[in-house]
C-alpha cells in the first residue's frame, strides 16, 4: 500500500502557487496538478499503484501516474508498506580527526565596556583581565593545522573581552599565521567582533591591509544603544561607537562592515533598528541575535516580545523582497542566511560548526565548544597542548545527533534548525544538548516565510542569488 510521508514535505502556498517543501533535501518544488492529486488521493484513502492509476485514469494517463509516482517515491515523499521514511535509524559519528577550518581566539578576559546583558562567564573590568600569550595563541593555531591539515583554507577569530584591548597580540598572530600558512601554500582570514571604541585610524589601516573582517556590536538608534551598552562607569557609548564607526566606513576598503545587534527586553524594534544601522551609519549588513535564555533573566525576551521580534523581521522580509526584486541588497543577514541555506540546499545534521569546523581557544589555551562558552562550566574539550579529545567531542556530537525520542526527529525544519543554539540550551535547559524548544513554532514560521520569500525572487529575479549571495558566501 502507498502512503505519504508527511514528515518529509511541507506544502506552502504563494499567491495561488503551491510550493513542496522537500525537508530532506532542503529543496523548493511547485506541486504541479497531478502531483498534488496524488498526495491527496492517498490522503483520503488506501491504494496500490494500480488502484491509484485507476482513481486518476479520467484525468491523467497510466503512464503519467507511473512517471509521477516513481519521482514521489525517488524523494521518499510517497512509500510502500507504511513504512516511515523520514526517522532514520541514528547510526553513531565516530570521528577520527576533527575538521577544523576555524578557531576562535579569546585573547583577553577583559572589556572597557559593561553591557548589561553580556553572556560572558569570564568577563572582567580591564583592570582585572587576563590576557593570552603569545605561546598559546601559537599553540591554538598548530593544534588547527594538526588536527586538519588538508584544508585549503582556514579562519582565525579574535575575540575578548574587547580584542582591540590586546592589539600587540594580534598583530604577532597575524604575523606568524600569514608567514605559516603561506609557507604551506594555505590561505588564511582573520576576523573580529569589537564595540569599536577602541578603533583610531592607525589601528583602521592595519585591520584593512591584512583584510580582517570587522562586525562592529551596535544595538541601534542612541536610546537602544544605550540602553545596554555602557562603560564600566555607567555611561552610554552610542556617541562615541558612531564617531568611531564612521571613521571605519569612511577608511574601510578591503571587506565590508557589518553590525551585529543583540535583541533583549524593551529593544524589540527590528525594523527601526535596521534602518538606521543600514541606511543612517551606513553598515553593510545588519544581523540580529535575540536572546531568550541569557544568564540575566531580567534582559530575556519575554514569549510577546519574542513574537513582536519575529513579526518585525518577516516586515523587513518585506522590505528584503521588495529590494531583491529591483536588484538591490538591503543587508539583512538573517534573511541572507536563511535564503543561502535554501538556495544551497544545506542540511544540517548540528546546528553549526561548534565542535566539528569550529572550536574556541580560552586565555589558558583550554579548548571550548565555542566562544560562548569560554568561562563556563562546560567540561573543556582537550587543550591546545595536548589536543582535541576526540572521545569526548564523539560522545557530544552523538548526544545532538541522536534525535531519537525528541520532536526535531519530524520537525519540518529539522534540516536548517537542527535543534538550535547549543549556548541557549546550556543556558535554559543546563544541558547543550538539548533542542531549544521555546521557539519552535516562531522558527517553523520564519522558515515558511523564508520559503515564499525564496520562491518571489526565483520566480522573478534569479540572478539576485548569484549577483548577492554568491559573493557574500565567498568572502
Amino acid at each position: 500500500m502507498l502512503s505519504v510521508q508527511e514528515n518529509n514535505l511541507h506544502e506552502v502556498v504563494l499567491k495561488q502557487r503551491k510550493l513542496l517543501f522537500h525537508i530532506p533535501s532542503t529543496s523548493i518544488f511547485e506541486c504541479d496538478t497531478l502531483t498534488q492529486r496524488i498526495l491527496d488521493t492517498l490522503r483520503l484513502s488506501i491504494h496500490t499503484p494500480e488502484t491509484l492509476e485507476t482513481s486518476l485514469s479520467e484525468d491523467f494517463s497510466a503512464a503519467s501516474v507511473q512517471s509521477a509516482l516513481q519521482d514521489l517515491q525517488a524523494l521518499a515523499l510517497v512509500t510502500q508498506h507504511h513504512q516511515d521514511a523520514s526517522v532514520k535509524t541514528f547510526e553513531p559519528l565516530e570521528l577520527k580527526q576533527i575538521p577544523l577550518t576555524t578557531v576562535v581566539l579569546n585573547i583577553n578576559t577583559g572589556c572597557n565596556l559593561s553591557c548589561t546583558y553580556c553572556y560572558k562567564e569570564d568577563l572582567d573590568t580591564p583592570q582585572n583581565q587576563r590576557k593570552m600569550d603569545y605561546d598559546t595563541a601559537v599553540q591554538s593555531i598548530e593544534m588547527l593545522l594538526s588536527e586538519s591539515p588538508d584544508q585549503e583554507r582556514y579562519n582565525i577569530v579574535f575575540f575578548g573581552g574587547e580584542p582591540l584591548s590586546h592589539l600587540p597580540l594580534i598583530k604577532r598572530v597575524i604575523a606568524f599565521a600569514e608567514d605559516r600558512f603561506g609557507a604551506l601554500g594555505k590561505k588564511v582570514d582573520f576576523s573580529m567582533t569589537t564595540n569599536a571604541t577602541l578603533l583610531n585610524e592607525k589601528t583602521i589601516d592595519y585591520l584593512d591591509a591584512h583584510r580582517v573582517g570587522i562586525a562592529v556590536s551596535m544595538d541601534g538608534p542612541k536610546a537602544f544603544h544605550d540602553r545596554n551598552r555602557i562603560t564600566v562607569g555607567g555611561q552610554g557609548t552610542y556617541d562615541t561607537v558612531e564617531q568611531k564607526v564612521g571613521l571605519l566606513l569612511k577608511k574601510y576598503q578591503s571587506r565590508p562592515i557589518g553590525a551585529r545587534v543583540t535583541l533583549t527586553t524593551g529593544v524589540t524594534d527590528v525594523v527601526t533598528i535596521w534602518d538606521h544601522l543600514f541606511n543612517v551609519i551606513g553598515f553593510s549588513e545588519v544581523g540580529f541575535a535575540p536572546v531568550t535564555s541569557g544568564d540575566i533573566a531580567a534582559y530575556n525576551l519575554q514569549p510577546d516580545e519574542l513574537t513582536t521580534v519575529f513579526d518585525g523581521m518577516k516586515q523587513l522580509g518585506e522590505r528584503y523582497l521588495e529590494a531583491a526584486l529591483e536588484n538591490r541588497n538591503i543587508g539583512f543577514s538573517n534573511m541572507h542566511q536563511l535564503l543561502t541555506d535554501l538556495h544551497e540546499g544545506n542540511n544540517k545534521a548540528l546546528p553549526c560548526g561548534a565542535g566539528v569546523g569550529m572550536v574556541a581557544v580560552d586565555h589558558e589555551g583550554g579548548v571550548n565548544l565555542c566562544h560562548r562558552f569560554t568561562g563556563s562550566e562546560l567540561p573543556l574539550l582537550g587543550t591546545v597542548g595536548e589536543g582535541i579529545d576526540k572521545p569526548q567531542v564523539n560522545d557530544f556530537l552523538n548526544k545532538r545527533l541522536d534525535k531519537t525520542d525528541t520532536a526535531c526527529s519530524t520537525c519540518r525544519i529539522r534540516n536548517l534548525c537542527a535543534g538550535g543554539c547549543y549556548h541557549e540550551s546550556y543556558a535554559r535547559y543546563g544541558d547543550p544538548t538539548h533542542p531549544t524548544y521555546h521557539y519552535c513554532d516562531l522558527m517553523r514560521d520564519w522558515i515558511d516565510f523564508g520559503i515564499g520569500i525564496y520562491a518571489r525572487i526565483m520566480a522573478e529575479n534569479p540572478g539576485f542569488y548569484d549577483r548577492f549571495l554568491a559573493p557574500r558566501r565567498r568572502s
